[in-house]
Parts: C-alpha cells; sequence; structure tokens
C-alpha cells in the first residue's frame, strides 16, 4: 500500500513529525543529494514501521520532496496506526 510522505531535508534530527496535508510530515537530518535524503526516510521508515528496509520502496518522487512510499506485507490500518502512533510520542 502507498503512503504519501513530504520530506523535511538538512533538518537538526530525523523524524516523524505528524500528518498534515494530506502527507505524513517526516525530517531528515541527511542532504538532498546523490539519494542520501532517501535513503535516511527508508531507513526512518523502516525503524518506525518495524519492518525491513527491503519492505520499502519509493515509487514516485524521487527528486521531489513528495513522495509516495510502497510498503509491503502490511495493511493500510496498521501502517497508520503505527506512524501515528511514533508521531504522537515524538511530541
Amino acid at each position: 500500500m502507498p503512503i504519501s510522505v513530504c520530506v523535511h531535508p538538512n533538518a537538526g534530527k530525523s523524524e516523524l513529525v505528524g500528518f498534515s496535508d494530506d502527507a505524513w510530515q517526516v525530517k531528515v537530518s541527511a542532504p538532498p543529494v546523490k539519494g542520501k535524503a532517501n535513503a535516511e526516510l527508508l531507513a526512518l521508515l523502516s525503524r518506525v514501521l518495524g519492518i525491513s528496509r527491503s519492505h520499502l520502496s519509493i515509487v514516485k518522487g524521487h527528486t521531489s520532496r513528495r513522495k509516495f512510499i510502497h510498503v509491503d506485507g502490511m495493511s493500510e490500518a496498521e501502517v497508520t496506526k503505527r506512524l501515528s502512533s511514533s508521531a504522537a510520542s515524538s511530541k
């Protein structure tokens, strides 16, 4: 199932901020150079969702702040639950 993500690179720390403007807002400390921000985004989502990095892939928006991430092997409800829980605990 794809999830919509808006990435904010060059942040002080990598974190899931919350959900707004129809997308999950994510800060990553890596710069948007040579795929570093994308790699850090997928690593962060992997940790937050508790799944292997190999279950995540960017399906649209490789060079854009707005990305669509495919999550393999997890229902939409479970993804939303885990992301919401992580965003709430980081506040």
